[in-house]
């Protein structure tokens, strides 16, 4: 074991936050199309800072023209035209005020906000300059209710009788409320006939349409039309979402993880048609990004982000994931319940965590990346330990220490799973912009043993 920490060692390198040390990164990211960047908690503050710390890099530096994360595209789409310069909104902090789904923290948050006004920033440079501007996505489907209010919202604007006709098709959902969950019981199990045929005719007539509703008006409109498009497509995936809750946790997370990867898809396109460097970095939980072929999951047919980019653009995409051993989290104890600052427990023995932090204290550096990529080029065995497979951690929105092994551990293979990994040894919660939702850190022996992981 001593030798091989060694030679982990030596294929380790510092990340300080030094430009030289940072080049050693940044030049293995080489001309990636897509960098989908991780995070191994959705409430570890030196995960956010660092993932936007490396995306502004490659934005000034690489030219990269999108930042895709796992939001809700209408909430993220409002995020997007302010820091395009356009809309009413003031700063920031109101651009942000549509993420009002648990858990807000994981988008109004400090490093979220820092970031948005540096991207709005920057863009104004850019557009003075004839740059690119970059711009700021969802690519999540929770957004039934609201996605279908965006649509008929546009079309009212360009087309008043179609937003009639989007209208009647979308009062299908009307009598079972506004919890989409009702919606796909009933359906599922025979109690009401689905909306199926309804949201995909509102898909294909917007698609049909597009040239007569845009009218040669210029980018903006071609952006607005593309937004209400996004919509309508995530209106008939989430109405399949739904009803596949009922059918088993595989169902439902490959639609989603695929529709996520169909709107990142849809983002290039739309880009390149008007003419813009079709590059984009993806914010997501390590769960979504790191290839799912190298976990315990994979074996049970479940795909994620990472494994479809990787099938659908072999050669377009770099997959950095994020480690810490312990420290202090920002999560809940279950669904819809307030966010607390909590312990993390140091990571169990024999998981890639508490490996990691052998190296750490071998080498003497709190903060650091591996060069996975490298290792598996060159088939060298200096990453032998972290092909094996072990236990790695996952903390989501919820985190329950009692059950800590079972509730978030799985088996995974490290060095398939990402191309490049950077850990910090102990690590702190993040600081969320609604302090309401902040409560004194718990006792731990006190916590409800809550099974779900909110990834």
């Amino acid at each position: 074991m001593t030798s091989h920490l060694h030679q982990l060692q030596a294929i380790t390198h510092s990340l300080s936050g030094s430009a030289a040390e940072d080049d050693q990164l940044f030049a293995q990211l080489g001309d990636a199309q897509f960098v989908l960047i991780g995070e191994a908690s959705h409430g570890t503050q030196e995960f956010y800072q660092e993932r936007a710390r490396i995306t502004r890099r490659l934005i000034e530096e690489k030219n990269f023209s999108a930042v895709v994360v796992e939001a809700d595209w209408p909430d993220a789409y409002r995020v997007n035209r302010y820091v395009r310069g356009q809309g009413k909104d003031p700063n920031a902090q109101t651009a942000l005020s549509d993420f009002k789904r648990f858990p807000r923290w994981m988008w109004r948050n400090d490093v979220v906000l820092q970031f948005v006004e540096w991207l709005r920033k920057y863009n104004r440079k850019a557009q003075l300059q004839g740059q690119t501007q970059a711009g700021f996505y969802g690519m999540d489907l929770y957004s039934l209710h609201r996605s279908m209010g965006a649509v008929i919202e546009y079309l009212e604007s360009v087309d008043p009788e179609a937003a009639h006709r989007a209208r009647a098709r979308y009062s299908c959902f009307d009598s079972f409320g506004k919890e989409p969950q009702t919606y796909g019981m009933a359906t599922e199990y025979g109690v009401a006939e689905p909306c199926e045929d309804a949201v995909i005719a509102q898909l294909m007539e917007l698609r049909h349409q597009e040239d007569a509703l845009v009218n040669n008006e210029g980018v903006l409109a071609e952006d607005e039309h593309f937004y209400a498009e996004q919509n309508a497509r995530l209106a008939v995936n989430a109405e399949r979402y739904y009803r596949a809750m009922f059918r088993g946790r595989n169902n439902s997370w490959n639609l989603r993880d695929t529709h996520m990867v169909d709107t990142i898809d849809a983002l290039a396109a739309h880009q390149a048609e008007q003419g813009q460097p079709a590059k984009i970095i993806v914010w997501a939980h390590n769960s979504h990004l790191g290839d799912a072929r190298a976990t315990e999951v994979g074996q049970r047919d479940q795909v994620n982000v990472g494994q479809l980019m990787r099938e659908r653009h072999p050669d377009n995409t770099f997959i950095v994931g994020f480690s810490t051993y312990q420290g202090e989290v920002f999560a809940a104890d279950d669904w819809d319940s307030p966010g607390i600052r909590k312990a993390v427990r140091p990571g169990l023995p024999d998981s890639h965590e508490a490996l990691l932090h052998q190296v750490s204290q071998q080498a003497g550096v709190e903060k650091f990346w591996i060069n996975l990529q490298a290792q598996q080029q060159k088939e060298k065995p200096d990453a032998a330990l972290l092909s094996k497979e072990r236990l790695e951690r996952y903390i989501g929105v919820i985190y329950a220490p009692a059950t800590e092994r079972w509730s978030h551990y799985l088996k995974t293979r490290l060095d398939q799973q990402y191309d490049a990994l950077i850990y910090i040894d102990k690590t702190k919660a993040l600081n969320p912009l609604d302090r309401q939702s902040v409560t004194e850190p718990e006792v731990e022996e006190d916590l409800p043993e809550t099974y779900p992981t909110g990834q």
